[in-house]
């Protein structure tokens, strides 16, 4: 068993001897000003965080031009898309994106790429993502950062004639792809380096997830421990209970509104979807098309987060004490996660992690 209450008597030292690895978000949310992930990206650092990443929005959090940014300000912790899309850009483009980010970092780039939804595509005009798509494009993006040449006519496009002209001595990043749903996590083990899971996922759905990832990567005759698990952690630590709603809640208004996203979470965490279509009847959400977050304000999604049922926040977030925060993150590295990624806290909010480390 994962769950936090098989955690509840450990001491301090217990707990902190069982965390995972931990990564944290920068610039979470909608900002208007990317400056402030520097210095987010050298508090990571300096709490001894694996990796930072980021939720590319376009706008004023493009991911090739803060990963470039932050290779400068820090000298260990990764740097990661969580995520951006393979069909956003050019397969040579993405491609010379990340050999660039990697000459100068190091070596230090995780590329997270995911499928998003299909209207997002149509409204944009480019195509949506197939399996065969995606799959074809990550070997496209795979060769092109290793300096060959390549000629494809196929799901991902049509390319004449591809090559990076110069490539640096640095090793491809590894791909790492967003699901929630079976499907999507077989995807991952079969093709891709490591599967990045959703927010609000409860231990025990991250722990079947897990076991859904190697079992596809070892019928693919990979090697199930060669594709890393990043578990996805809404944490909030210390805040009162209209703070919580507010930074908690708010955020899984966002995903849980959204067709297809919201039902996948429900069905694999084993959540009614009677409370679902309840939430989704909140005269707020009425008319709302796409993430909430990107028409609503703050307030209004404090609104809508108050009807989001207690348990759906309590069982698949990290809330409470620093101590009890803890116990949440060591019972998703109990359920297979390699890596913990904090999400709704910046870095530089995370004082409470250090101090159970």
């Amino acid at each position: 068993m994962t769950s936090v209450e098989n955690l509840a008597d450990a001491s301090v030292e217990t707990i902190g001897s069982a965390l995972p690895p931990c990564g944290a978000y920068v610039l979470p949310g909608r900002v208007p000003d990317p400056r402030p992930a520097i210095a987010q990206a050298r508090a990571a650092e300096q709490l001894g965080l694996a990796t930072v990443w980021l939720s590319e929005r376009w706008g004023t959090k493009d991911f090739g031009v803060i990963a470039g940014a932050l290779s400068q300000a820090t000298d260990r912790v990764g740097i990661a898309a969580g995520i951006t899309h393979l069909q956003s850009r050019h397969p040579a483009m993405l491609a010379s994106l990340a050999m660039t980010a990697q000459a100068l970092s190091g070596g230090r780039l995780i590329l997270g790429v995911g499928r998003s939804t299909d209207r997002m595509w149509t409204a944009v005009g480019l195509p949506p993502s197939t399996n065969a798509s995606i799959v074809d494009s990550a070997d496209l993006f795979r060769r092109l950062c290793r300096g060959e040449k390549v000629s494809y006519d196929g799901p991902a496009g049509s390319y004449p004639s591809l090559r990076l002209t110069d490539v640096p001595d640095e090793p491809v990043p590894p791909l790492v792809f967003a699901a929630i749903g079976p499907r999507g996590l077989a995807l991952a083990g079969e093709h891709f380096d490591g599967v990045l899971l959703h927010p609000f996922l409860t231990p025990e759905a991250v722990e079947r997830s897990v076991r859904t990832v190697r079992d596809a990567a070892d019928r693919a005759g990979r090697d199930p421990a060669s594709v890393r698990v990043y578990a996805t952690v809404v944490a909030a630590s210390g805040l009162s209970p209209e703070e919580e709603i507010a930074v908690v809640g708010a955020r899984a208004v966002t995903y849980y509104q959204i067709p297809g996203m919201g039902d996948q979470l429900a069905r694999v965490n084993g959540w009614a979807q009677a409370d679902l279509d309840r939430l989704r009847a909140h005269p707020a959400l009425v008319g709302v098309k796409g993430a909430a977050d990107s028409v609503m304000t703050r307030g209004q999604l404090v609104e809508v987060a108050n009807a989001v049922p207690a348990r759906w926040l309590s069982d698949a977030a990290a809330l409470g004490s620093g101590a009890d925060c803890a116990r949440m993150l060591a019972a998703y590295g109990a359920a297979g996660a390699d890596e913990v990624v904090l999400h709704g806290s910046t870095p530089d909010q995370l004082g409470w992690l250090a101090e159970q480390m």
